[in-house]
């Protein structure tokens, strides 16, 4: 009986896995322009200091070496200028919304947002 509810609990839990739908899944977030090139410029610098462990261990040859360490400087390069070209234009922090929950006419204030002032009784766009 006991083994029969492992194999069962064993079964059930692999086919969960396997059908796991996509719309069930979380959104990744969407990194803006320039999280994306901060991001990439990061990740150039780790695959540098990668590739230099792997020469000095003696993993790859001169020639090698050498080609990937150019590739990598010449599409790090790209993604400094572009971000070069991008300071100062970070993108603005989004507006603040306007409270729902005070009236726009007495400015009397309210736990939560409601249609008309309970106060004035003037309506609360």
């Amino acid at each position: 009986m006991l083994f029969a509810a492992a194999v069962l609990l064993t079964v059930g839990a692999i086919a969960y896995t396997l059908f796991v739908r996509d719309k069930d899944l979380p959104q990744p977030e969407n990194a803006t322009g320039w999280e994306h090139l901060e991001q990439r410029k990061v990740r150039i610098y780790e695959q540098l200091r990668d590739l230099q462990f792997e020469y000095r261990v003696g993993k790859l040859s001169d020639a090698d070496y050498q080609t990937t360490k150019t590739n990598l400087q010449t599409e790090l390069a790209a993604v400094m200028q572009e971000l070069d070209k991008r300071q100062g234009t970070a993108p603005p922090p989004p507006p603040a919304p306007k409270p729902a929950n005070v009236c726009p006419h007495c400015g009397t204030k309210f736990p939560s947002a409601m249609k008309f002032c309970g106060a004035c009784g003037k309506e609360m766009a």
